[in-house]
C-alpha cells in the first residue's frame, strides 16, 4: 500500500470549511490556511431537502452509480465514478466508521491545536471496475452536525490516522483497501457526518450521516 505521508497543517477560521486533499495520484498531507473571505463549498439545508433520505437505499444513474445528492448512512457503499489523468473507473466507497480521536494526538500542531479535538474517517474503497486504479486517491470532508464545515482546516496523518492511496495491485474488480481521513472540530463540537464533493458531485455532494 501506498502511504503518502506529508506535514501536518491545521487552521481554525471563522467561515471556512474542512478542506481535505483532493483527489488524484497521490494525497498531499498539505492544506492552505484559510482567510475570512474564503468561499467553500458546504452542505446547506436546501441540498439536504433535494437529496435522498437517508432510509432510502442509493439512487442510482444509469444503473451503476450512485446520484448527487444522494443520503447514506455510515457503513453503506457509494458506487462513484472516478476520472484523473489516465485512470478511469468506478470504485465503491464506503465510510466505515466516524472516531474520535484523542486531544493528545495533535500535539505536534502546538498551540494551534489546544481548542481542536480530531476525528477520523475510517474509509474503506473497493475497486468495482476492474480497471486500473492504482495509486489514486479519493477525499471525504467532514460535517458538523448541522450539515456544514466544521470550521477547521487540517491534513496529514497522527499515528492513529494514517492516509493511504490505492496499492500498486488496486487494478482487477473486488480489489479493496483502507485509509483514514483526518478530521477536526472545535472542543465541544463533533464531526457527526461526512461528504463526498469531487467532479459530478461538487454542487450536490454524497452524505454519511451518522
Amino acid at each position: 500500500m501506498t502511504h503518502a505521508r506529508g506535514p501536518l497543517f491545521i487552521a481554525a477560521v471563522a467561515t471556512a470549511g474542512l478542506l481535505l486533499s483532493a483527489c488524484g495520484s497521490e494525497t498531499t498531507g498539505t492544506a492552505t490556511p484559510a482567510t475570512s473571505d474564503t468561499t467553500t463549498a458546504e452542505t446547506t439545508s436546501s441540498k439536504a431537502k433535494a437529496s435522498t433520505t437517508a432510509s432510502a437505499p442509493p439512487v442510482v444513474a444509469g444503473g451503476n452509480v450512485t446520484a448527487p445528492g444522494t443520503k447514506l448512512k455510515v457503513g453503506a457503499q457509494a458506487v462513484i465514478p472516478y476520472t484523473l489523468s489516465d485512470k478511469s473507473g468506478t470504485m465503491g466507497v464506503t465510510l466505515v466508521a466516524i472516531e474520535q480521536g484523542a486531544k493528545e494526538d495533535l500535539a505536534k500542531f502546538g498551540d494551534k491545536a489546544k481548542n481542536i479535538t480530531p476525528f477520523y474517517l475510517r474509509v474503506k474503497v473497493e475497486n468495482l471496475s476492474g480497471t486500473d486504479l492504482s495509486f489514486t486517491s479519493v477525499s471525504l470532508r467532514g460535517l458538523g452536525a448541522d450539515g456544514k464545515g466544521t470550521g477547521v482546516i487540517i491534513s496529514g496523518d497522527t499515528a492513529n490516522c494514517d492516509s493511504s492511496s490505492a496499492p500498486k495491485t488496486f487494478t482487477t474488480s473486488g480489489a479493496s483497501y483502507e485509509t483514514c481521513v483526518l478530521s477536526g472540530a472545535p472542543d465541544g463540537l463533533k464531526v457527526a457526518a461526512a461528504e463526498y464533493n469531487r467532479s459530478e458531485y461538487g454542487k450536490s455532494p454524497i452524505v454519511w450521516e451518522i
